[in-house]
């Protein structure tokens, strides 16, 4: 048998001086010079860079290929778990039709519809026929990469429209189509960040253009059917991004501009898509507001004086100034609002507690006075130790019906149509899969582990009734915690392809996310970024010590700045794991710190600081960052993954980061994946990126199994 060599990178040295440290990054040429052009164009690739690459894969391919097999039974589990014909519930607009999306039997992408509203008491049942707007897959034909975004039709419902990307770099083109004759409204709107909008009274589109450097800097408008396009504002900061929506009552366009600490927001008169936009509230740093327009006010979220977890202030007669914001919701330390849905006659609020959201609810007449929301306020809450509630919205601006969502990790998602009025409930679909599922075979548990600073980290569990806790049960243990954002306790089809293995999933809900705030994700980042790496390493210990699995037999798992984290625990304890899965991850963060080309450098600064201008900020950046603190110990498999047309986590990243650990790790099996036609989000096909997630599995089992010596069951429980 012939013996496996890895791919041997070459070095060159290239010492970088940088407020006066030194620095070697003799992996450097791994990064295109002319890297923007992948985003458009991926085989555009510089050749020597393109056969490192493929060697990289074809490694990585010859060592898992004894898991071949699993590989593809785990594939056809996933993919038969998925309905061959799906159709998502519904949602009327207005009083003539309801759109909706559906999939046609094995097909990689959906069909986008519409439907008659039916004329009886529910309008969404006897629906009338259906009415095609868009498919994805024809769209999708010859082409290996596609993924398209803000679906829309017009008010007069007489137009539709929709962002696509066809490289995987996250630069879309918009097209806008007569409904009626299938023709085009005018050239495609090119260089989008895929955030766009149809004013309301049909004439415009306005969208936000992405520079070459990946970043959203200006907004412009587009008269519906013309090609002159007309810029309506301009970003400067190079560390702002730009985002648009409209309020629910479509009085206002809404640009939000801002970072990871400060935003601001842009109004625009919705029935004047001609005019200046105008600040609601000048800018302050470290000030972060939202606008929502209810009735005769503007209500503000905001985490204004002091309110770490954020409260709502009102301003009557639609003043903006913050000299007019008054007391709604007050600030309920724990209690961290994660947003509003505002209709003619109610508002509902997202909140989280200690892990589990809730949604509150209170009537425009119970709210005149401002006062005693919280206790005037009803809740929508479920009973579970671990769960997800997430809402859709109104079904339109004058109904008192929301849609929202539960889930858990052992229970699938439940869509529900609730009248916040008369609590009338309607269950309007409960996910099902062609495989018998039975819920009550599996359970899921809430710990909350101590960390080394006596925090505790909540930690969601799932795993067949019955596991033992002997400490011989695989465990695949998953974390991210960065940039606030929540590891919500959802329903995860994929994974029972390891639960009906044996294997345990645990999700970390470390220090960086804002599963208990924000104060939760304050204290996971810049200076106290190590927070969410001891986080972490305090979950995997506890894990371990409690007998549900061991150090032999637990695989890590995060992807982007959850890769980070991934490449920061191999460092800080790699004795706890046998394997460790790095998607697409943010590794080499010093470097890229200091790069001010690439798309996210500048905004991510508030993030983990600014290595160029600060020495503190370098030297803590210098202390983590996974590339740059490899040492010469044994290290578990790793497996890191990304995309060549990534514009978030770019392909160097994991290909330098695997060069060093071969060159510098005392031992260890690494192993490097680069889509070459894809970026940051894997494959597009809801088929297709399936394959990622058995290989992903497979490379877990065969960790486990290297590490221990012993053959896993590879036969999945019934």
């Amino acid at each position: 048998m012939t013996e496996l060599h890895a791919p041997k990178a070459r070095k060159e040295e290239n010492k970088i001086t940088q407020l006066g440290r030194v620095r070697n990054d003799p992996y450097a040429w791994m990064k295109d010079e002319n890297w923007q052009s992948l985003l458009t164009d991926p085989s555009k690739v510089r050749p020597d860079i393109k056969k490192h690459l493929e060697a990289e894969n074809a490694y990585t391919k010859e060592v898992l290929k004894g898991t071949d097999d699993l590989q593809k039974v785990l594939f056809e589990e996933m993919k038969k778990r998925l309905p061959p014909k799906e159709n998502a519930v519904p949602r009327p607009d207005g009083e003539m039709y309801a759109y909706s999306a559906r999939f046609e039997e094995g097909a990689q992408h959906p069909l986008h519809v519409r439907y008659r509203l039916g004329t009886g008491s529910d309008p969404l049942e006897n629906l009338g026929e259906e009415e095609i707007l868009l498919d994805e897959a024809k769209e999708a034909e010859g082409k290996a990469f596609y993924h398209a975004v803000g679906f829309c039709h017009s008010e007069d419902h007489r137009l539709y429209a929709w962002a696509e990307d066809t490289q995987g770099s996250e630069v879309y083109q918009i097209k806008v189509r007569e409904i009626a004759t299938g023709n085009f409204i005018g050239k495609p709107v090119a260089g989008s960040t895929g955030d766009f909008l149809l004013t309301p009274d049909n004439q415009w589109i306005f969208w936000i253009w992405r520079d070459e450097n990946g970043r959203p800097r200006k907004l412009f408008r587009r008269k519906l059917g013309e090609e002159k396009d007309i810029l309506v504002f301009e970003e400067e900061d190079q560390g702002f991004f730009l985002h648009l929506s409209i309020t629910s009552s479509k009085r206002f366009i809404k640009l939000g501009r801002g970072d990871h600490e400060s935003s601001e927001t842009l109004l625009i008169k919705a029935d004047a898509p001609e005019s200046e936009p105008f600040s609601a509230a000048p800018l302050i740093r470290n000030e972060r507001y939202e606008i929502f327009d209810w009735q005769n006010r503007f209500l503000i979220l905001t985490n204004r004086d002091e309110a770490v977890d954020f409260q709502i202030l009102q301003s009557k007669n639609h003043q903006t100034g913050r000299e007019s914001w008054e007391e709604f919701l007050p600030h309920c330390a724990g209690h961290f609002l994660l947003g509003l849905n505002v209709a003619q006659d109610w508002i509902v609020w997202a909140e989280r507690f200690q892990g589990n959201p809730t949604l509150r609810f209170i009537s425009f007449e119970d709210a005149k006075l401002g006062k005693d929301i919280r206790e005037k306020s009803k809740e929508i809450a479920i009973k579970d130790p671990a769960y997800d509630l997430s809402s859709l919205g109104f079904l339109g601006f004058k109904s008192s019906i929301i849609r929202y969502i539960w889930q858990s990790p052992s229970t699938p998602p439940h869509w529900v149509d609730e009248n916040i009025a008369t609590g009338e409930k309607k269950l309007r679909k409960i996910w099902e899969s062609p495989v018998k599922f039975d819920p009550v075979l599996y359970e899921t548990k809430r710990l909350y582990v101590k960390a080394s600073d006596g925090e505790e980290v909540p930690v969601t569990l799932l795993m067949r009734q019955g596991t033992k806790q002997d400490g011989k049960t695989p465990l695949l243990l998953y974390g991210y915690g960065s940039y606030g954002i929540s590891m919500d306790a959802d329903f995860v089809p994929n994974i029972y392809s390891l639960i009906n293995r044996g294997w345990i999933f645990a999700v970390a809900h470390v220090r960086g996310g804002t599963e208990k705030g924000w104060n939760w994700f304050l204290e996971g980042r810049k200076e106290k970024k190590t927070n969410t790496f001891t986080d972490f390493v305090a979950v995997a210990r506890y894990l371990i010590a409690e007998k549900y699995s061991s150090a032999e037999r637990m695989v890590a798992q995060g992807g982007s700045a959850g890769g980070m984290l991934m490449g920061a625990v191999a460092n800080l304890a790699p004795e706890l794991f046998a394997g460790i899965v790095a998607q697409v991850p943010f590794v080499d963060v010093l470097n890229t710190m200091s790069d001010i080309d690439l798309p996210l450098t500048p905004p991510e600064w508030p993030e983990w600081g600014n290595p160029l201008k600060n020495e503190v900020d370098y030297d803590l950046i210098a202390s983590y960052s996974p590339y740059d603190n490899i040492r010469p110990v044994d290290y578990p498999a790793i497996l890191a993954m990304g995309g060549l047309s990534d514009p978030r986590v770019t392909y160097w990243e994991p290909a330098k980061w695997i060069a060093r650990l071969r060159d510098e790790a005392k031992s260890g099996a690494f192993l490097c994946r680069i889509n070459m036609e894809s970026g940051h989000k894997g494959s597009s096909g809801r088929f297709d990126r399936l394959h990622e997630v058995a290989l992903v599995q497979a490379f877990a089992i065969w960790a486990v199994e290297q590490k221990t010596g012993e053959k896993l069951n590879l036969e999945a429980i019934a």
